[in-house]
């Protein structure tokens, strides 16, 4: 071969000197956008965002869980495919949910607003975390098109109850997904051994910190100070910057003793949607359907309350038998893959929820890439569902059964019956 004909082959390329064009250019899933995070965050704050409870057993069995069932294609013609759904009565890109995860800011300075823009694009529905940094005024006038879910806590309180739903209402967050599994705060044994405060202290750990991961806290040191201003506006967290001590108080804040009562209380006070989320109990699905709930959320909050708990993966198909079509269930706690939604959707879900997964994209590259990371597991998603040989997410949830079989069970195939089937 001569050079010249050599020379056509070989492509030259610039280097690329941003390295947030880097990742997006370079990443090519949630696992290399989980690593490209970890060289941008101080390690107590990484460790803050990727770790669980106690010995993470419930984190790791919430990966684990996915791989114990194989594919198995049918042959036949595609078409599409069309990932299209519909979520709580509305149309959605994907049947995919961004959940709500509390002080976005620690992790990028454009914190919620960043992550608003990307469900915006992308047209699918984003959670906004009672604790996040971002007024929900704020994302309803930067976002009007967006479907704005908003995470509420229960509460006892008449006026307080009436007061803020009508801040909900008035700011257009029609559907409400009530958190049930923060009783109390899971031991996060990562955030002990790091010492990890937030917002972050200056202790000699992070002050050399500071020279491995400057871009972060020169970015941190630049922005306004963290507050709460979705919290009852009463409250100091609401108006002022956090301090450490503050912040304590408010991740350590729960109401043990709330319950259905508080929940068939919102039922009839809130006109919209409800959205029961932090359950993996069949019983409690079923009740949420009883008194009217719109769905549930299948969730042991990615691994970080409780451990040794059960895997939404592993009561799924349970509790939609349990309750037919007569409740949306979605599905989050460990979604990594677009063929990790395509399970979920087989074994009866509606719709997967991801938190972790787009922090990383928000860590590594703002904006678009939390876009791109749902980019990623559309594009997954939809190679998915050709090679698999369904055409569309309607298709897919009918013929679910015919696709999946469980491999734990050497030697076994066991039925899966398809969503709503409750003989």
């Amino acid at each position: 071969m001569k050079f010249s004909d050599a020379r056509q082959l070989i492509q030259i390329k610039a280097p690329v000197l941003s390295r947030q064009r880097r990742v997006l250019a370079g990443a090519y899933n949630v696992e290399e956008y989980r690593k490209s995070a970890k060289k941008v965050l101080p390690a107590g704050i990484f460790d803050y965002l990727d770790g669980g409870s106690e010995d993470e057993v419930t984190l790791r069995r919430n990966r684990a869980v996915f791989d114990a069932w194989a594919l198995m294609p049918t042959w036949g013609p595609v078409s599409g495919p069309d990932t299209t759904t519909t979520l709580l009565g509305k149309d959605s890109a994907l049947p995919l949910t961004l959940t709500p995860t509390g002080a976005t800011r620690l992790f990028h300075p454009e914190g919620e607003l960043a992550v608003a823009a990307a469900a915006d694009r992308a047209r699918i529905p984003y959670g906004l975390a009672g604790l996040s940094t971002v007024a929900m005024e704020t994302i309803a006038e930067r976002h009007p098109s967006l479907d704005r879910w908003f995470n509420f806590g229960l509460t006892s309180n008449a006026q307080a109850l009436k007061d803020k739903l009508a801040r909900c209402d008035a700011a257009g967050f029609n559907t409400l997904i009530v958190g049930v599994d923060t009783r109390a705060l899971g031991s996060r044994e990562r955030d002990l051994h790091n010492g990890f405060t937030a917002p972050p202290a200056l202790t000699l750990s992070t002050i050399a910190d500071i020279a491995r991961r400057p871009s972060w806290w020169i970015n941190f040191l630049k922005s306004d100070g963290i507050s709460f201003p979705n919290l009852d506006p009463r409250s100091a967290a609401a108006t002022s910057v956090v301090t450490p001590s503050m912040w304590q108080d408010i991740l350590g804040h729960s109401d043990a003793t709330s319950g259905w009562t508080e929940l068939e209380a919102l039922r009839q006070a809130w006109h919209g949607k409800i959205v029961l989320k932090g359950c993996v109990n069949p019983a409690d699905v079923a009740k949420a359907s009883r008194i009217g709930l719109d769905a549930v959320q299948l969730s042991n909050h990615g691994g970080r309350q409780l451990d040794h708990m059960l895997s939404p993966m592993d009561v799924l198909q349970e509790s939609r038998q349990r309750v037919g079509d007569s409740i949306e269930i979605y599905v989050d706690s460990g979604i990594r893959r677009g063929n990790d939604i395509l399970k979920a959707l087989a074994l009866g879900a509606d719709a997967c929820a991801i938190g972790r997964a787009y922090l990383y994209g928000l860590v590594a590259a703002g904006s678009p890439g939390v876009g791109r990371i749902i980019e990623i597991l559309a594009d997954e998603l939809r190679r998915t569902m050709t090679l698999v040989g369904v055409s569309s997410i309607s298709e897919l949830k009918v013929r679910g059964g015919e696709i999946l079989r469980d491999i734990r069970h050497s030697g076994e195939i066991l039925e899966t019956r398809a969503p709503g089937d409750t003989n």
